[in-house]
């Protein structure tokens, strides 16, 4: 019978312990089982122990002097650490059962049975002990005793290198995995570390430390593209922002530059009134050479002294048109049926002071101008004149204190004088009614014909004058006022209607833009045709989309005006359609 000095197995024959010994010890792992020393062969193992440990050898040499080695198989290293314990346990046990003298309490309390002492540094200090130790052990029993068996070569614990001899095995530990050598650990209850990111457990600090770094540089890389999403997102927010900004900014500016284009326009810009203008206009002439500077300083006296008195100058006056309209009508124009004129009316166009502006002022001339020569108006009009533009624009601001149409006063600043304020068929109707003068707005809102033109204009303004039946010439000249007639843009005033023979009707039209100059060539004896083509306006001719007319049907009494101031509180018209 043969019994295994390494396991305390007992075999019947010399090869079932050679083989034993081949299988079973020389292809594992040898560990120590009172010092844990591990990593050598079994020649340098069994050395050990019978140089560093005689004591405890000697005391169970027949059963149990390496019964507590932990062995674990190369080729089964993916059994777990519970598995290796099992198997140790199962072999201390039979070798315990087998001997009666072998009991628990001889083994070393010191001893462990777990696969992790691999690493520990007591190889180092186990090699040294084999070497201060007296070299009375003779070797060749061992190697007598493993004759005809093979070792396996030594294998890297740590990175799995194999090499031809332990002492290169060594080396190669010493000088690739110093590190993991540094500090050792004393005893086999090795501190465990855990990863404060993961859980993992660790028994070496430096690999925790490897292991964090990989933690850090991962979030690390994740915070930069959360630092590059955060970013890209506020300058995303920061180009919005900022966009919105330049187009609220452009927006206001157009807005302003909208607001002063209307200034302009309707001459609110602060860029003076009649006055200024007036000087501006006659120094560019006198500039240019079409006006001598005699004739600047006489014109400049003549302004002067009209502004002064508050009465027009009468230069850009033409009087007697209607006189003269009536007798063409009665020796030409074949092709008129009937024809209804208004009472005398001056015409009065734009001079060097209120050209661009000042329709609304000189249609308002036109009108007055008309009711001074007409002696039903002379108890509300009695000693008047036909005032200057600047006097007009006094005179509306004078209604508006009275009360009149405070929503126009409150559009145009509650001031005109000094401006270049447009004027319209609210102001005029509100200067009229302040001076006791009866007359009404109709607005014409929208087409009433084909191609947006408005017939029932034409329509409303043949009954106006045809009211007064006088037999059935072909001309009649009537007792009635002119009309202030407005669009969008300008204002003009009807002087009178005509019915054509092919039954279509014809307005008679003063205009403040037409000159002087053509004008008086309707005052000729024989007056042209083409003369009169200037003052005819066809259903064709008029397609605005809104016309507007102010109408006189008499004198106010005081109580009536009183009246209709109140009402101008919430301005209203008559609307056609």
């Amino acid at each position: 019978m043969f019994s295994c000095d390494i396991c305390g197995e007992t075999l019947t024959s010399e090869p079932d312990m050679k083989s034993h010994l081949l299988i079973v010890h020389m292809e594992n792992e040898v560990i120590c089982p009172f010092c844990k020393v591990s990593g050598v062969n079994y020649e340098e193992m069994y050395f050990h122990i019978e140089t560093a440990h005689s004591e405890q050898n000697e005391l169970e040499r027949n059963f149990h002097r390496i019964n507590t080695i932990q062995y674990e198989t190369s080729d089964n290293k993916k059994d777990t650490p519970l598995q290796c314990r099992m198997e140790v346990n199962s072999s201390v046990h039979s070798a315990c059962a087998s001997n009666p003298k072998i009991s628990a309490p001889s083994l070393p309390k010191d001893v462990t049975l777990k696969h992790k002492d691999v690493y520990s540094g007591n190889l180092t200090e186990s090699k040294k002990i084999l070497k201060s130790k007296d070299k009375q052990c003779d070797n060749s029993e061992i190697k007598g005793l493993m004759c005809g068996t093979t070792y396996s070569a030594p294998e890297c614990p740590f990175c799995g290198k194999i090499e031809n001899y332990s002492k290169d095995m060594e080396a190669h530990v010493k000088t690739k995995h110093a590190n993991l050598l540094d500090n050792p650990l004393e005893d086999c209850d090795q501190p465990l570390y855990d990863c404060p990111m993961c859980g993992l457990i660790c028994t070496n600090y430096p690999i925790l430390q490897e292991h964090v770094n990989l933690h850090l540089e991962e979030n690390f890389g994740q915070g930069l593209d959360r630092v590059q999403c955060s970013s890209d997102l506020e300058l995303a927010h920061q180009l919005q922002q900022e966009e919105d900004r330049k187009r609220r900014s452009e927006e206001s500016r157009q807005e302003i530059e909208d607001f002063q284009k209307l200034q302009r326009q309707y001459g609110l810009d602060n860029s003076g009134g009649y006055k200024q203008q007036q000087l501006r206009n006659m120094e560019i002439e006198v500039n240019r050479g079409r006006m001598h500077p005699f004739e600047f300083h006489r014109r400049k006296a003549d302004m002067m002294e009209s502004l002064a008195i508050g009465v027009d100058d009468g230069k850009t006056k033409t009087s007697g048109i209607i006189e003269a309209l009536h007798r063409y009508y009665q020796s030409a124009a074949t092709d008129v049926r009937r024809v209804w004129l208004s009472t005398a009316v001056d015409h009065f166009h734009s001079s060097f002071g209120d050209k661009g502006w000042g329709c609304g002022y000189r249609n308002f001339q036109m009108l007055l101008s008309s009711l001074l020569q007409n002696e039903v108006f002379d108890d509300c009009l009695k000693g008047m004149s036909v005032p200057c533009i600047p006097k007009i624009q006094a005179m509306i601001e004078d209604a508006w204190k009275e009360g009149f149409d405070p929503q126009g006063a409150s559009q145009l600043n509650n001031r005109l004088q000094g401006t270049k304020a447009w004027i319209g068929a609210c102001e005029v109707y509100t200067l009229l009614t302040s001076l006791r003068v009866k007359c009404h707005i109709v607005d014409f809102h929208k087409s009433t014909g084909p191609l947006g033109t408005h017939p029932r204009l034409f329509e409303w303004i043949l009954n106006y004058y045809s009211s007064e039946r006088e037999g059935s010439p072909k001309v009649v000249c009537t007792s009635k006022p002119p009309i202030y007639l407005q669009h969008q843009g300008h204002s003009r005033t009807v002087v009178g209607i005509e019915e054509r023979k092919n039954r279509t009707l014809c307005l008679l039209i003063f205009d403040p833009g037409c000159p002087s100059r053509e004008m008086e060539k309707l005052l000729k004896q024989d007056i042209e045709a083409s003369n009169i083509r200037q003052l005819r306006k066809f259903v064709g001719n008029l397609k605005h989309k809104q016309y507007q007319i102010v109408a006189v049907e008499g004198v106010l009494s005081a109580e009536e005006k009183v009246a209709r101031r109140q009402a101008s509180q919430v301005f209203t018209a008559e609307k056609i359609p």
